[in-house]
C-alpha cells in the first residue's frame, strides 16, 4: 500500500505483467471521495479534519456497508471488488481514523477502532492507487498487534506445496518441425499472413502432445487419465505458477483462454519442466498459427503474444547453443503497436524458420567480429566529457572522458526499518547519522552479516555501502531531486572521488504530483501552464544546484509518467512528451558540461509519440519488468522507432516467492538479473543484437520494508501479478541485499546471490 505525501521521495516499480488477462480499477462512488480526502489529510497530519471526514462517511453509509458485509462469507472474486465499494470505503475510513488516532498518541481509542473494523468488515478491501486491493482486516490486525505487544504479526506459514514434474506421453516425431510438409504459408511478410493446415494428422504427430493442432494425444496419456477428475475444480490461472507442473500442463490444455494465450502458457510450462525442445516447438506454434494474438497485462496495456514467443525462442537458442539452431528471418511488426489501442493495429508477419546453423560457433564469432570491425562515427550527442556516439552499423556507445562506458547502475535509497513516507517518518539518507558519530550511516558504516545470524561477529568489520557497491562493479546510482529537498553534495563528491561512482540525477516531472503544485487528487496536468511553470522551476533548481558537480553523469526526466498516478500523462501522452522535451531544452541551456538527458518511461508505451515529440532528449530510458528472459523485443522496437541510444532505467525481481525456499527464490532472482544484464550486453555496441543498449539500472540495492504497509514488518504478501517465480510481485523483497531481521538497521547487510552475480558480470576486464 502506498499513499503519496507531498515532499517525500516515492519510488516504485510498475511491472509489465505476463501472467493475467484481468485488470482491476477503483470506480468512483459516493463514498470514494471520503477515502481520498481522508488519506490526503492523514498525510498532512490534519487529524481533526481526518476525524470529520471519516466520521461523516461512517455515519452516512455504515448501514449500507453492513448489509453488504453480512452478505459475504469470503472475499469477493477478483474483478468483483467494486460491487462492494460502499463497504470497502466505509471500512477504509475506519482504518484511516485508527491510523490518525495512533499517530496522535490516542492508543486505546485507536485499538477500539481497529478491533471494530476487523469485526464488522472482515472481507473489506482498500484500493491502492498503484492498481490493486489490499485486505483491511489483515493490515488492521498487524497494527493492533503492534499496539498491544510492540510486535507485529508474522505472515502465515506457507501451505504445503505439491511439487510434481511433468512427464510427457507424446513428444512428437520432429524437431524442428517442417511445416511446409503439412500445410501452406500464405502472405508471408504481409498483413495477410496465415498458415493453412492441409495434413492435420501428420502435423499433430510431428509436434506432439499439447502443441497445436494436437488435441488428442493428451487423452491417451496415462498420467492425464489418473488426474482427469481433479481438473474441473482447479483455477487455471492459480495453478499456472504452481510447482505442480503436471497438473498445470493438463489444465492449460483445456483452459478457456484464446488459443494463442493457451499455447503460450503451455510452452512456458514445458520450458519450466525442462522440455526445451518441446517448449521451442510450442512457442514456434504461436508464431505459425497465432502471431496476432493479443492479451492484456494487469495494467490494461496490450501484450503481444506472438512477439514475446518469438523472442523467447531467440533467448532459448542462445541459452542452449548445443541445439545448433537459429530462427531465421522471423519478425512481427505491429503498426500503431505502442499507442495502447489495439483497434488500429496492423500485423506484418513472417514466422521465419528454425534451421540448423551450418557454421556453428565459428559463424557466431565471425558475425560479432564483422559488426565491430573499424566502425565509423556518424553522429555525436554531447559536447563535453560525456558523449553518445552512433556508428555506421547503427550501434550506439557512451564515452566518458574518452573511454567507452557501460552504465552499471543501481537505485540506491537505503531506508531504515520502521521509516515510511506514509507516516511522514522517512528520513533523508544522504544526511542520516543515527549514532551521531559524524559519519553518514549506510554509505560508510554498514557491515556484512556473513553467516546471517543477525549478530555483528568479531570478524564482520564495518565496510560501508559505497565500498560494497564499488566491489560489485557499480559505476552510478540513481537519485531523485525534489523541490526544497537537500542532497548531500559532500557525500556524493567523496563517492565519486574515492569510489568512482557517478550520480544519475532525476526530476519526477510531475509524477505523483511532485513538483507541479497540483494536489494528489487533481494530479499534474501537462497542459496546465501553472503546473508547467512549477515543474520548469523544479528543473531549473536542480540543474542550477548541481550543474558544477563532477559526479553528475546524466539528467533523468520522470518516472513511468505514462502510466498515470498523480499525473495525466497516460491520458495526454502528446502533451507530456512535448513538455518533457521543453524540460530537456531548459536543462541543455543551463548545463555548461552538456551532459546527456534521458527519460524514464514505462516500457514502450507511446514510444512513437516520444520519437516524434522529444528530439532534444538524448536517451530513451524505461522501467521494464519482463521476466527472466531479459527484455525481449525492447531493443529492436526502440531501434526501429527511435534513433537514440536506450537503457533500462529500472529492472529487478523479488527474492521471496510463496511455495519456495529462500534459497530457491534467491536463485531465481540471481538468474533473473543475470539474464537481464546478459540481454543488455547482447544488445550493446559489442553485442550481436540491436546495438543500442548503453546500460541499465538495477532496482534496487536494499529491501524496503514500508511498501506493503507496516514499516517494521517484512511483508511477504504478493501485491499484484507479475512475471516472477510464484507469479506475484513482492515489493518489499526487491533488494539485492537484505537487512536481516531489521534489528540492526540501517547498518546490517546480508548479501544475496544477485550481488555476487553482478560482482562477476561487472568486473573490469
Amino acid at each position: 500500500m502506498m499513499r503519496v505525501n507531498s515532499g517525500l521521495k516515492i519510488l516504485f516499480c510498475i511491472a509489465v505483467i505476463l501472467f493475467s488477462t484481468q485488470c482491476f480499477s477503483q470506480q468512483e462512488t459516493p463514498t470514494s471521495k471520503y477515502v481520498s480526502k481522508g488519506w490526503a489529510e492523514l498525510g498532512k497530519r490534519n487529524f481533526e479534519e481526518v476525524y470529520r471526514i471519516t466520521d461523516e462517511c461512517i455515519e452516512l453509509f455504515s448501514s449500507s456497508a453492513d448489509e453488504l458485509a453480512n452478505s459475504l462469507i469470503d472475499f469477493p472474486p477478483q474483478g468483483k471488488e467494486n460491487l462492494y465499494g460502499t463497504m470497502n470505503d466505509v471500512a477504509t475510513c475506519y482504518f484511516i481514523k485508527g491510523e490518525a488516532l495512533m499517530r496522535e498518541g490516542r492508543i486505546e481509542e485507536a485499538k477500539e477502532v481497529f478491533k471494530k473494523v476487523i469485526e464488522k468488515y472482515p472481507f473489506a478491501q482498500a484500493w491502492d492507487p498503484r492498481g490493486w486491493f489490499w485486505k483491511i482486516k489483515e493490515k488492521a490486525e498487524i497494527t493492533l498487534r503492534k499496539l498491544e505487544t510492540g510486535m507485529v504479526i508474522e505472515d502465515e506459514e506457507d501451505e504445503e506445496v505439491v511439487v510434481t514434474n511433468l512427464e510427457l506421453y507424446d513428444q512428437g516425431e520432429e524437431f524442428p518441425v517442417n511445416y511446409e510438409k503439412y500445410g501452406e504459408f500464405i502472405g508471408v511478410g504481409s498483413k495477410d499472413y496465415k498458415y493453412v493446415i492441409k495434413d492435420n494428422i501428420g502435423l499433430s504427430k510431428a509436434v506432439g502432445e499439447g502443441i497445436y493442432p494436437n488435441t488428442s494425444s493428451i487423452k491417451f496419456d496415462p498420467n492425464f487419465v489418473k488426474c482427469k477428475s481433479k481438473l474441473a475444480s482447479i483455477d487455471h490461472w492459480k495453478i499456472l505458477n504452481s510447482r505442480d507442473l503436471q497438473l498445470a500442463f493438463y489444465k492449460w490444455n483445456f483452459s478457456p483462454e484464446p488459443q494463442g494465450v493457451k499455447q503460450f502458457y503451455i510452452a512456458d510450462i514445458l520450458e519450466r519442466a525442462g522440455f526445451i525442445r518441446q517448449a521451442i516447438k510450442a512457442y514456434y506454434s504461436v508464431l505459425v498459427h497465432f502471431p496476432t494474438s493479443v492479451g492484456w497485462t494487469y495494467w490494461q496495456t496490450p501484450w503481444y503474444i506472438g512477439k514475446v514467443a518469438l523472442y523467447r525462442i531467440k533467448f532459448l537458442l542462445r541459452e542452449y547453443p548445443e541445439l545448433n539452431l537459429e530462427l531465421k528471418d522471423a519478425y512481427i511488426k505491429i503498426i500503431n503497436g505502442t499507442d495502447n489501442d489495439v483497434r488500429n493495429d496492423e500485423f506484418i508477419v513472417n514466422p521465419g524458420k528454425l534451421v540448423v546453423k551450418k557454421k556453428g560457433l565459428l559463424d557466431k564469432f565471425c558475425r560479432r567480429k564483422n559488426k565491430i570491425k573499424d566502425p565509423r562515427v556518424v553522429k555525436r550527442l554531447g559536447e563535453g566529457s560525456i558523449k553518445l556516439l552512433k556508428y555506421d552499423n547503427g550501434s550506439w556507445q557512451m564515452v566518458v572522458e574518452g573511454k567507452p562506458f557501460m552504465i552499471k547502475a543501481i537505485t540506491y535509497a537505503p531506508t531504515r526499518i520502521g521509516e515510511s513516507p506514509d507516516e511522514g517518518t522517512l528520513q533523508n539518507w544522504t544526511f542520516q547519522d543515527t549514532n551521531n558519530n559524524g559519519l553518514i550511516d549506510a554509505p560508510y558504516e554498514s557491515w556484512v552479516d556473513k553467516n546471517s545470524n543477525n549478530i555483528k561477529d568479531d570478524d564482520e568489520e564495518i565496510i560501508g555501502d559505497l565500498k560494497l557497491l564499488q566491489d560489485m562493479g557499480v559505476n552510478a546510482i540513481r537519485v531523485y531531486h525534489q523541490p526544497g529537498m537537500r542532497l548531500n553534495k559532500e557525500l556524493f563528491r567523496d563517492m565519486f572521488k574515492s569510489y568512482g561512482i557517478y550520480v544519475m540525477l532525476g526530476d519526477f516531472l510531475g509524477k505523483y504530483a511532485i513538483g507541479s503544485g497540483a494536489s494528489w487528487e487533481e494530479g499534474t496536468d501537462y497542459d496546465n501552464p501553472i503546473h508547467q511553470e512549477n515543474m520548469l522551476d523544479s528543473i531549473r533548481e536542480m540543474v542550477t544546484e548541481y550543474k558544477e558537480e563532477p559526479y553528475i553523469l546524466m539528467w533523468l526526466l520522470g518516472n513511468e509518467n505514462v502510466y498515470g498516478l498523480g499525473c495525466n500523462a497516460d491520458k495526454k501522452p502528446q502533451s507530456f512528451f512535448k513538455f518533457a522535451n521543453k524540460a530537456a531544452q531548459l536543462i541543455k541551456s543551463l548545463d555548461p558540461y552538456h551532459r546527456p538527458v534521458g527519460i524514464v518511461s514505462g516500457d514502450t508505451l507511446f514510444l512513437d509519440i516520444f520519437a516524434k515529440e522529444c528530439p532534444d532528449i538524448d536517451v530513451f530510458g524505461t522501467n521494464a519488468y519482463r521476466g527472466s528472459y531479459g527484455f525481449l523485443d525492447f531493443w529492436d522496437e526502440v531501434r526501429m522507432i527511435v534513433d537514440k541510444p536506450a537503457m533500462i532505467t529500472e529492472y529487478g525481481c523479488p527474492s521471496y516467492a510463496k511455495g519456495y525456499t529462500i534459497e530457491e527464490a534467491e536463485d531465481f532472482q540471481a538468474k533473473y538479473h543475470k539474464n537481464a544484464w546478459s540481454d543488455i550486453e547482447h544488445n550493446s555496441f559489442r553485442g550481436e543484437g540491436a546495438g543500442n543498449a548503453i546500460g541499465g539500472i538495477v532496482f534496487e540495492w536494499l529491501d524496503e520494508w514500508w511498501k506493503a504497509y507496516e514499516p517494521s514488518h517484512h511483508d511477504k504478501k504478493g501485491l499484484f501479478a507479475g512475471p516472477f517465480l510464484d507469479g506475484y510481485m513482492h515489493e518489499e523483497w526487491l533488494g539485492i541485499c537484505s537487512q536481516g531481521n531489521g534489528k540492526h538497521s540501517p547498518f546490517l547487510r546480508q548479501l544475496k546471490k544477485s550481488y555476487f552475480v553482478y560482482k562477476e558480470l561487472w568486473k573490469e576486464n
